[in-house]
């Protein structure tokens, strides 16, 4: 919660200069009531109608003064909140688009876009209320109980014998309410990631006609949210009326007194007025402090979520120094990318890969194949490093990849993911993606890919505007965009990871010339459920359970790995176009 708040610093000139305003405002309006008891005692008796005048203005200005500084402070307050929420959301954002893949699973989708949306307004939402009636509501409580107590020690004793019950009422009522926002939260994070799912597959919903068994699914989500919602609105729903309730006795005491006090002479009609108005202030006061527990209580939900993402440590951190050794050393001049024994497990428990050890070549094409689950992404995963790997290393240009500063990284790759995406831009925007290239690169990325043809075709050609995720463009078209964004920068490693899918096989086979063409010197990794895909590959890799069970070329697998051999008879029957 430390590092949610830390973004106040910068901000922290314009909060006292509110704060002083709103002090101003707040101590003149304590003084009102105090000048109405000498106006109703003093100035009224003396029937000088310049004496009233004037000290009826006076308490006129005080209460336009405390209205103006009450005003100026809020708006103050209003804007500092939503300079401070626009920090912690680009931070926020920010740390997600850094975050290991394994800390994106443990924090999923759903959950992260969340705590950017809704956990930020909650926080906003406490940072301006404390702004607003945070400085105002403790010092009208103070002020007034120590203007009253100059006023009357007596009244005051019975007031203030209501406040340490209060005091314990809310207190006791928001430290439960904490769990219970974050248990609304979590909820409300299931219904996202729903409403997520089916907003991405609409058109597998109505194809299949599950509209219903998905109203279904949403339903039961809202409902769990509305349940916990309604359990933590009820226990919070006590505070107002236990406040009001014990405030009003407190009324009842005053009056009983106050009566008490005139008839016998201890007290005066003006000063029981003027203490029922501090005591109307205090009241108000002890209300807005309620208000304050109860958002401090989502507040406080908020950033404990806020804060887990924050504070998260780099688990993939740059070692500065890292000893290779000396095996990989010595093939480090004529291997482009190494694979020295690698194991990896996602859950820590069964390995997803298992004693990995390959030689690359630079510009070499390596094509990996197996059925669903064998682990052939998994090596990309791992050569990109969006996961360490539990045993051995992997290295490119003789350096152990976990010795690279992410951008160098990053930059050394064009990859297209199996679940990739287009944005709501131009043609030319998402293949560029935001990287400042040149017209002319872009436009050979889209000949290489196979897509200048159907973009010549469109009205405005590369101007023209895809919808988000690409919904106005047909499955290959999209795959051709992909391919021409990833290859559009000429990468050092291209990873295509089943990324030809929905590809015929004339376009499959024209892009791998292509690449063959105008990529000589790029080291292509591609990774395919078709062997068409793969056949002209340098090595081609057969994976199962996350080992090699294949490794050569097309012509060498067919004839000495059965389960390559499987694979392609039961596509083609073995045979394939040159």
């Amino acid at each position: 919660m430390k590092q949610v708040f830390s973004f106040l610093k910068p901000l922290k000139l314009r909060i006292t200069v509110g704060m002083i305003i709103k002090i101003i405002g707040t101590v003149v309006e304590l003084f009102i009531p105090f000048l109405l008891t000498y106006i109703l005692e003093d100035v009224i008796s003396s029937m000088d109608i310049h004496k009233i005048l004037f000290y009826g203005g006076l308490m006129a200005l005080c209460a336009i003064i405390a209205a103006v500084s009450n005003i100026v402070a809020n708006r103050m307050a209003a804007k500092t909140a939503m300079l401070y929420t626009y920090e912690l959301r680009r931070a926020l954002f920010s740390k997600t688009l850094y975050l290991s893949a394994q800390k994106t699973s443990d924090f999923t989708i759903p959950s992260l876009e969340t705590r950017i949306t809704s956990d930020t307004y909650d926080i906003q939402s406490f940072v301006g209320m404390m702004q607003r009636i945070g400085v105002r509501a403790p010092m009208l409580l103070i002020g007034g109980i120590i203007i009253t107590l100059i006023m009357d020690k007596y009244l005051v004793l019975v007031m203030i014998a209501t406040l340490p019950i209060i005091f314990f009422v809310v207190y006791g009522i928001s430290k439960k309410s904490v769990p219970m926002y974050s248990k609304v939260r979590e909820s409300a994070d299931n219904m996202v990631r729903i409403v997520r799912e089916d907003v991405q597959g609409i058109r597998v919903v109505k194809a299949l006609s599950k509209n219903e068994f998905e109203n279904a699914r949403y339903d039961k989500a809202n409902k769990k949210l509305q349940k916990d919602e309604i359990k933590a609105g009820t226990v919070m729903a006590i505070v107002n009326p236990a406040m009001t309730m014990l405030m009003n006795l407190g009324i009842v005491g005053v009056v009983a007194v106050s009566a008490y006090l005139v008839a016998d002479g201890k007290s005066s009609p003006a000063t029981v007025i003027a203490f029922m108005q501090y005591f109307t202030l205090i009241s108000m006061a002890m209300m807005s402090l309620s208000r304050i527990f109860m958002m401090f209580t989502k507040c406080a939900a908020s950033a404990k979520r806020i804060g887990a993402v924050l504070d998260c440590e780099n688990e993939l951190a740059v070692l500065e120094e890292y000893n290779i050794e000396h095996k990989v050393e010595e093939n480090a001049a004529c291997n482009h990318i190494v694979f020295d024994n690698v194991s990896f497990s996602y859950l820590g428990k069964k390995n997803n890969v298992s004693d990995l050890s390959l030689e690359i070549k630079k510009g070499m094409r390596i094509g990996i194949i197996g059925r669903a689950g064998s682990g052939k992404s998994t090596i990309t995963r791992l050569l990109m490093r969006f996961y360490d790997v539990d045993k051995g290393a992997v290295y490119i240009n003789g350096k152990n990849i976990k010795a690279y500063k992410p951008h160098e990284l990053t930059q050394m790759f064009g990859v297209v993911m199996q679940n990739d995406f287009l944005y709501a831009d131009t043609i030319e925007e998402n293949i560029d993606f935001g990287r400042n290239l040149s017209h002319e690169q872009i436009v050979r990325a889209a000949q290489i890919a196979q897509a200048e043809k159907f973009i010549e075709e469109k009205p405005e050609k590369y101007d023209y505007r895809i919808s988000a995720g690409g919904t106005n463009l047909s499955g290959g078209q999209r795959q051709r965009l992909l391919i021409a964004r990833a290859i559009a920068a000429n990468p050092e490693i291209l990873i295509l990871d089943d990324s030809s899918s929905a590809l015929d096989y004339a376009t499959d086979m024209n892009l791998r010339k292509m690449l063959e063409a105008q990529m000589p010197d790029s080291t292509i990794i591609t990774v395919a459920q078709r062997v068409s895909s793969v056949k002209n590959c340098h090595i081609i890799l057969v994976m199962d359970n996350g080992e090699i069970i294949g490794k050569g070329t097309h012509e060498e697998l067919l004839e000495n790995c059965n389960e390559y051999r499987e694979i392609s008879n039961s596509q083609m029957g073995g045979a394939f176009g040159d």
